[in-house]
């Protein structure tokens, strides 16, 4: 009986460490094929994909940084004293547009061409930036945090009962996911300093999102388009799902009231009920990076590892599916975009970190 334990506890160590070798691995790859194939020394920036004849700009879109950046963070963090974050922070501050109502990042590289500033892109960086922070106890990190904060907080109106828009200028839709990452956002910042304005914030938005955004399943709608008489897109994608399971597991750490960590709990089971099937996560790469986000906060609570392992199920599949091996890159078209690459990359580095 005792050697028959043991012997179960050693292939499950076995195949814990056989995963994160694994996963590490891979994590690699992506970032070395990254560097080689889409990175460009000269300028420092990125390019949208190994094509260029497929690219309509010389540079990448700044939605493509916004998964580097967290990849990269994700990368120092399972290799530490690696210089990951550096390039692709310096390629971020091109994008960096200071006209008023507030500094932000735009779309775009502004020295070439001044594009749109979305909210979400924006939020997207700032959590990267603060979960750097949380590892670094950089400065500049919270900072530019709480710069980007200000920034989306110029977003918000009270149409429709609230909510933040999606792109500056643009008052025709309020998104989950620019709700969704300004919730995490504010309570990352609130973490950080313990400032109530910044948990007042948080539920806020979490409130209005939950009230307007939210189905009968725990899964999240795409918007609300207050000039079509909040008419709702209900198209659904992993990554809104996902950063408000995130948001709910944070709001349990932080209050240690109950119905956060059931509300997460639900939204977990309508994911995986929605959108995985046959081994996969039917999203794109980096829409379930956000949600493995959310998967691995729930599990650090509850140790429910279903959704993890379904995880991990299908970053195997991609990685035997949907692999260029000549260029140790994903995805099913010739063409290799910055955005995939890096959402596999964090997805990979996440897995591997994961004990």
């Amino acid at each position: 009986m005792y050697r028959s334990v043991w012997l179960t506890v050693a292939y499950i160590l076995f195949a814990s460490t056989s995963f994160a070798q694994r996963n590490e691995q891979r994590a690699g790859l992506l970032q070395a094929a990254v560097d080689k194939h889409l990175y460009e020394p000269r300028t420092g920036l990125y390019i949208q994909t190994s094509d260029p004849a497929k690219n309509h700009n010389p540079h990448a879109d700044l939605w493509g940084l916004c998964a580097l950046v967290q990849a990269a963070n994700e990368m120092e963090r399972l290799h530490p004293g690696k210089g990951y974050l550096k390039p692709v922070v310096r390629a971020i501050d091109q994008y960096y547009d200071p006209i008023p109502p507030a500094p932000g990042y735009a779309s775009y590289v502004v020295k070439e061409r001044r594009e749109d500033r979305y909210y979400d892109d924006n939020q997207w960086i700032g959590i990267a930036y603060l979960d750097a922070f949380t590892r670094t106890k950089q400065q500049l990190f919270l900072e530019k945090g709480a710069e980007i904060y200000r920034f989306m907080m110029t977003g918000y109106d009270t149409v429709s009962g609230g909510g933040l828009y999606w792109k500056e200028g643009d008052k025709t839709t309020k998104n989950t996911c620019s709700n969704g990452p300004g919730i995490l956002l504010a309570l990352q910042l609130y973490e950080a300093t313990h400032r109530k304005s910044y948990l007042d914030t948080a539920l806020l938005l979490y409130h209005w999102t939950n009230k307007h955004l939210r189905n009968a399943h725990g899964v999240f709608w795409d918007a609300i388009k207050p000039q079509e008489n909040n008419r709702i897109d209900s198209a659904t994608y992993t990554y809104n799902s996902g950063t408000m399971l995130e948001a709910n597991v944070k709001l349990y750490r932080i209050t240690r009231q109950p119905q956060y960590l059931k509300e997460a709990q639900q939204i977990a089971a309508g994911t995986l009920q929605r959108f995985y099937k046959d081994g996969r996560f039917h999203s794109s790469y980096w829409f379930n990076a956000v949600l493995l986000r959310g998967y691995l906060a729930l599990y650090r609570e509850d140790k429910d590892r279903r959704y993890v392992d379904a995880m991990q199920r299908y970053a195997d599949k991609v990685w035997e599916d949907d692999r260029d091996a000549g260029a140790d890159m994903l995805g099913k078209r010739p063409e290799k975009e910055l955005l995939g690459q890096a959402g596999m990359m964090e997805i990979y580095a996440r897995l591997a970190a994961l004990k």
